[in-house]
């Protein structure tokens, strides 16, 4: 019997060795499919920046050259779309706010201004000599921009860099020189886009009214551990293994908001992918969040996707806030939420939420559109009705539903019905003024299996 236990103690010990190498070995392929995975996604998203600058690019010096108002309405249209898609493309990438907030301030302006331009189409007029040095400045720095891309690209194709190693464990020394190569590129690439002459025109991102100062914040100063402990109550404390200050705002004038910006390393994360977070110097108010994390299975529908980010708002404190439109793409679904107040709908008012649809956690929030307009409103009563309203609004226009809502015009808000409906098998919406009856604006409402969008 003694004999036989002599030999079993070390069976036992050589197979709980092999498992635990087994164990270990799976362990170790696991994180390698995570680390490609999220390099695949980071390096999907560098291209895809890349290819939307290299179209607005292109579009603008078409634009410079086309005569009619039809051609320079479909121009600006595709300029408009592909500079939002970069900057929310850029917005993904592991970088900071500040390393990017002129980049994306250029990009926000050039599609605004595109924007703008085709509403000057719209009324009849043509792209007068201002505008088209406007154009010309875009365009410019657009070129740039490609430029300032490709040598990103060279440099990292150069140093074997892997955008993964931003946020995956590797030797501290290569952590640091990939960051140095990146980073320091970056902020070249910010300086060319500082060089971007004002905008100056009636619309919501022209230099006038992002220089303006926000107006839902709290007026009081907050320290930097005022803000830390901000961030770490509004993530979760229990949920942080740790948090670090990586910029102060000081070089963030760009910025609507000046903050105080944080790395937060979660528990139940992979060590080094960090979640970005900004806390604003006035009032100490959570501006931004974003957990650049990658998702792989997709579990979550569209609707317990908006239950989630609507139960999140509410817990953050945001009430009386309602779902307008959304759009889902690489296992997120992002929601746009706008402020209700006395059954209208206060669209200046805007917060955004992001949604992982394979655990159903927040990975996105941004609140700055609300904290720049956000006060107490002393709104209007309708000077016109109803009826006199939709009397306004195209014959065969099938209106499906009506409501009072405030949006923004420039620097200005503007009381107006808006009425949901069809023509032709498509999908509209058209506001009109409620004191004067004057159509402000339409909107085409574009549906498919992503979610809702409106142009």
């Amino acid at each position: 019997m003694r004999d036989s236990r002599r030999f079993i103690a070390p069976a036992l010990l050589g197979l709980l060795l092999v498992v635990a190498l087994v164990w270990g070995y799976n362990q170790y392929q696991v994180r390698k499919q995570h680390e490609i995975a999220l390099e695949n996604h980071y390096q999907r998203l560098f291209f895809d920046v890349k290819k939307h600058v290299e179209n607005v690019q292109v579009n603008l010096s078409k634009a410079l050259v086309a005569d009619s108002k039809e051609q320079n309405i479909v121009l600006f249209s595709q300029i408009m779309n592909e500079a939002f898609s970069a900057k929310d493309k850029l917005g993904q990438m592991p970088i900071t706010h500040a390393e990017s907030a002129k980049t994306e301030k250029f990009l926000t302006q050039a599609a605004d201004y595109s924007s703008y331009l085709i509403q000057r189409h719209l009324l009849g007029e043509g792209v007068t000599k201002e505008q088209r040095e406007a154009l010309n400045n875009l365009q410019t720095n657009s070129a740039a921009f490609n430029g300032e891309l490709s040598k990103i690209y060279d440099s990292l194709a150069e140093s074997n860099f892997a955008l993964g190693a931003m946020s995956s464990k590797q030797s501290k020394k290569v952590e640091q020189g990939n960051q140095k190569v990146f980073q320091t590129s970056l902020v070249t690439l910010d300086k060319q886009m500082a060089k971007t002459p004002e905008l100056i025109y009636d619309g919501p991102f022209s230099d006038q009214m992002l220089n303006r100062k926000p107006v839902g914040l709290p007026d009081n100063d907050v320290s930097m551990d005022e803000a830390r402990n901000t961030a770490l109550e509004f993530f979760g404390k229990d949920r942080v293994r740790d948090i670090q200050a990586f910029e102060e705002g000081e070089n963030m004038n760009e910025v609507k908001i000046p903050s105080y910006t944080f790395h937060l390393y979660p528990q139940n994360q992979q060590k080094d992918l960090a979640v970005y977070m900004g806390v604003s110097k006035k009032g100490g108010k959570v501006v931004w969040m974003v957990n650049p994390r990658p998702v792989f299975n997709i579990k979550l529908s569209i609707k317990n996707a908006e239950d989630k980010a609507l139960k999140y708002l509410k817990e953050k404190g945001f009430d009386n806030m309602e779902s307008n439109y959304s759009l889902k793409y690489d296992g997120t679904i992002l929601f746009n939420f706008a402020y209700k107040e006395k059954d209208v709908t206060i669209y200046p008012d805007l917060i955004k939420v992001k949604v992982a649809l394979d655990t159903g956690e927040i990975v996105g929030f941004d609140a700055s559109a609300y904290y720049m307009n956000h006060h107490e409103r002393n709104i209007e009563t309708p000077h016109i009705d109803e009826t006199e309203a939709r009397s306004k609004v195209k014959v065969d226009f099938n209106i499906d539903s009506a409501r009072l809502a405030i949006i923004p015009k420039g620097k200005n808000e503007i009381l107006c019905y808006e009425f949901k409906g069809k023509y032709n098998d498509s999908d509209f919406i058209i506001y009109i003024n409620a004191l004067d009856g004057r159509e402000e604006q339409i909107l085409q409402i574009i549906k498919d299996e992503n979610g809702t969008l409106t142009f």
